[in-house]
């Protein structure tokens, strides 16, 4: 899709939609952004879907993506295709830890396994959901692994004990504690010298 295209897309929305749209950007890659607010979720996707200008009738993917610096700590993102015009948008929508978004599985019933992924893996509320469970983490699982406070060896340990011949939940427990690493040569201890390894030997000094 041609750069004056985009432009034009990009445009189209933001003036049809001025209610709904927050801004619109275009990256270097060619790729329609379009920014929304929390409320408008719903009707803005359904008329992606039906204005004859548009027909974004693809649902192609949903995802979020965790800032924990920020006020509006998530985003949730929506990628969209057009097989009528042949185009691609991306939507997105930035939200507060403590806020919630509209199902859209009454306009795509096939967003229904996205928004559980979603709230299985950031926590992230959909009101009207027929369904809202977690899809990929265990029964009583706590915590959501791709937020970024998430702990990178998690709260349970799930294993096979032989002894009990079941399935057992344990807290994390390492065999080893933490090592200070020389990150000074990826080939310490080699018995070829490359390059780099000069480093360790000037900081030896």
């Amino acid at each position: 899709m041609s750069l004056d295209a985009l432009n034009e897309l990009a445009a189209y929305v933001a003036e049809r939609q001025s209610d709904a749209v927050v801004g619109t950007s275009i990256s270097a890659h060619s790729e329609l952004t379009v920014e929304i607010v929390p409320v408008a979720v719903v009707d803005f996707i359904e008329w992606l879907r039906t204005d004859p200008t548009c027909k974004f009738t693809t649902l192609v993917d949903i995802t979020a993506v965790d800032w924990p610096q920020r006020d509006r700590r998530f985003d949730v993102v929506w990628h969209f295709l057009s097989m009528y015009q042949n185009h691609r948008v991306r939507v997105r929508c930035a939200l507060r830890e403590d806020e919630m978004l509209p199902s859209i599985t009454g306009v795509h019933p096939g967003a229904g396994w996205y928004e559980r992924e979603i709230y299985d893996m950031f926590g992230i509320l959909f009101t009207g959901h027929a369904d809202l469970r977690r899809l990929l983490t265990d029964y009583g699982f706590r915590g959501h692994p791709l937020r970024k406070d998430f702990p990178t060896t998690g709260y349970t340990e799930v294993r096979y004990d032989e002894a009990l011949k079941r399935v057992v939940y344990e807290p994390v427990n390492l065999v080893q504690e933490y090592r200070q690493f020389d990150f000074m040569s990826p080939w310490e201890g080699a018995e070829y010298v490359l390059p780099g390894d000069e480093k360790a030997k000037e900081a030896a000094k």
